[in-house]
């Protein structure tokens, strides 16, 4: 015993003395980490799986068989139009998480313990949206197999479902920004939680996801024809019958780009001032 502590000290000297640093993690590891993260949140707050599960389930049931005889003449037919609509919506809706979860971590602290971390600092954000693609692809599975249950009949198969997913995937990622400059900017999740509402609702009810748009008044109707919603629902809608409309597809994926260029910098440097 008395041989071990005369000889920790020189231990602990020699491995002061190392100027090496140990390697840092990457930031491919330092991003799947904090997606993992996100996915712990769901594993212990299970009550998170609400909107992407219980919710779209709700809208489709509902307004299938309570509206799609006086809107389609039956509810089969309905269902074959209102279903890529609240595929649409369902998604859309979900992507504030990405904002409440940034937000959420700043007003527990957690935010100021990341930069004490020798780390690649975007990746906290990376990891969510890691996480956040994950909910995307579960609810899209949610809902395209109970539309199949309900009767719904995908015209281009397989692949057509799969290209409207990776549409919307995109879509939403590239909206994600808007709630993550927010979550960085609002002072509490209720605040940043009640303005996405006013900019989703509008956007998402206001559209042609329920309704096609020349049934409404031509004032209206204007509004929902630029409405970037509109064409997103358009584009899904057309993949998933196997009429993809490519003008339709070229303004999502244009608005998609467009949303990426101007919020991505700027929630990365409003993250990088709180630094």
């Amino acid at each position: 015993m008395k041989d071990e502590t005369t000889f920790q000290p020189e231990m602990i000297r020699t491995v002061l003395s190392i100027k090496e640093r140990p390697p840092g993690l990457s930031p491919l590891a330092t991003t799947l980490a904090f997606g993992w993260r996100a996915m712990l949140k769901i594993r212990h707050v299970p009550e998170q799986l609400f909107d992407v599960t219980a919710s779209p389930i709700i809208f489709l049931l509902m307004f299938t068989y309570l509206f799609g005889g006086a809107l389609a003449g039956s509810t089969g037919a309905y269902l074959q139009f209102v279903l890529p609509g609240i595929l649409v919506m369902t998604i859309i809706m979900i992507t504030i998480y990405t904002g409440l979860g940034i937000n959420q971590d700043i007003k527990k602290g957690v935010f100021d313990r990341f930069r004490s971390l020798p780390i690649w600092r975007p990746s906290v954000i990376a990891g969510m949206l890691l996480a956040d693609g994950a909910r995307y692809t579960m609810a899209s599975a949610v809902m395209i197999l109970l539309g199949l249950a309900l009767g719904y009949h995908p015209e281009a198969g397989f692949s057509g479902i799969l290209l409207s997913v990776l549409l919307l995937l995109a879509f939403s990622s590239c909206l994600s920004w808007i709630w993550i400059a927010l979550g960085l900017v609002m002072r509490t999740p209720e605040s940043l939680m009640a303005v996405s509402m006013m900019i989703l609702f509008p956007l998402t009810f206001v559209s042609n996801v329920f309704v096609a748009p020349q049934t409404m008044p031509g004032w209206l109707e204007s509004f929902v024809n630029v409405n970037p919603v509109t064409h997103l629902v358009t584009a899904v809608r057309g993949l998933i019958t196997g009429a993809p409309d490519a003008g339709e597809i070229a303004i999502v994926l244009a608005v998609s780009a467009a949303l990426l260029l101007v919020f991505c910098p700027l929630a990365i440097r409003l993250y990088q001032k709180r630094q």
